[in-house]
């Protein structure tokens, strides 16, 4: 919720400045281009403890980032009419915007970017983004904060559609989630027991804060052991009739082993891998023949055409046994392909969570990596 709205610079900046020195939380939005505003909080020395971009910088010609300077009008006739002229002025935008940034930075604050190719733009914009060893100065969200905290452990967005439509369908399936992070929760090692209890807590609440997503549809972040213990949990209800219709699972493309992009999902993947799609094509054929309903590879998705390959899956769960045997088969994989790749990538999160899989599922054998010295090999070399 925002508290307050400006369509000013010269209005915004002095209420901000009250509320840090009141020590006030005010929620602010500033109509406008975000390049001013950088500039300005830069110009005038106002320290700003975080910051982010989310521009839509994996469509820059088309509306996915209008430059500093151009009214909308005028951007959207210069996009039509003088595309390589926009082109540029997007260009020099996306310098100034990091110039800007750069010395916030320097002054303290802490910048990483969203994913949706704002470093990677503005590097082939000639702006100063660059480290002298040739890596982006800034991370990708996925690097601190989705790699190492989610990811690696194998949680990442399950979804659930409850096909009846009937709002009792979800408010059963909520419950039955519930119960079965709770149950997980009990055993759970120190490293995932966070994750677990901001899941139940989400579940709990999302029903009273009338989170529905489409047609009766809920979203919570689980891991392999949680996919496929909600889920065989589900067609349980389904086939008592406590859930009235088949549900049908899938996930988000954000998430452990779907996508394959260097710049966002696998940007904390360090060993040259996160440039192969690999993964998310292994992801698919695997999840095809293990069970899913319907599977989908395709590109694009927040990056940009060309900088990412996404695998997708949906499973129809009717209350079968053949239910039960694909639930078991195709979720295990579809989460264990990604840990065990960036198991590879030597992450020590994957490395612990793939160990923790093999213990709890008799017959996976994943290869565990050797962890040596770097100095040794380039001794050695």
């Amino acid at each position: 919720m925002v508290d307050e709205l400006h369509t000013s610079l010269d209005e915004l900046i002095p209420v901000a400045l009250k509320a840090i020195e009141e020590r006030r939380t005010v929620s602010m939005a500033y109509v406008g281009n975000v390049v001013d505003l950088w500039e300005r909080l830069a110009a005038e020395d106002i320290h700003v403890d975080l910051g982010s971009d989310q521009t839509s910088l994996h469509n820059p010609w088309a509306g996915g980032y209008y430059p500093v300077g151009l009214s909308l009008e005028e951007s959207k006739r210069m996009m039509a009419e003088e595309p390589l002229l926009f082109k540029e002025r997007v260009q020099e935008s996306l310098r100034r915007q990091v110039a800007a940034i750069n010395k916030l930075t320097a002054k303290g604050m802490y910048f990483f970017d969203y994913g949706n190719a704002f470093l990677l733009e503005s590097s082939r914009a000639g702006a100063d983004i660059m480290k002298k060893d040739g890596k982006f100065r800034y991370p990708s969200y996925v690097q601190d904060i989705m790699g190492p905290m989610f990811f690696d452990y194998g949680f990442g967005p399950f979804r659930w559609v409850c096909s009846s439509g009937d709002p009792k369908d979800l408010e059963t399936s909520d419950r039955i989630a519930t119960e079965v992070l709770e149950k997980i929760r009990k055993t759970a090692t120190p490293d995932i027991i966070g994750q677990l209890d901001d899941n139940i807590h989400w579940i709990k609440e999302a029903g009273k804060n009338h989170l529905v997503v489409g047609s009766q549809a809920r979203i919570l972040y689980a891991d392999s052991e949680g996919r496929t213990k909600i889920a065989l949990a589900f067609n349980e209800a389904i086939r008592k009739g406590e859930i009235s219709r088949p549900i049908v699972l899938g996930r988000d493309h954000h998430d452990v082993s779907g996508t394959d992009s260097p710049f966002r999902e696998t940007s904390n993947i360090y060993d040259g891998s996160q440039f192969c799609a690999d993964m998310a094509v292994q992801n698919v054929i695997g999840d095809s023949f293990r069970g899913a309903t319907w599977v989908s590879i395709h590109n694009g998705g927040g990056v940009g055409w060309g900088e990412v390959i996404n695998g997708g899956f949906g499973m129809v769960i009717d209350g079968s046994k053949d239910s039960d045997r694909h639930i078991r088969q195709m979720l295990l994989w579809d989460v264990n392909n990604g840990i065990a790749r960036r198991s590879w990538a030597r992450n020590t999160g994957s490395i612990d969570a793939i160990r923790r899989e093999m213990e709890r599922t008799p017959g996976l054998c994943v290869t565990l990596p050797n962890i040596v010295d770097d100095d040794v090999i380039n001794t050695a070399f």
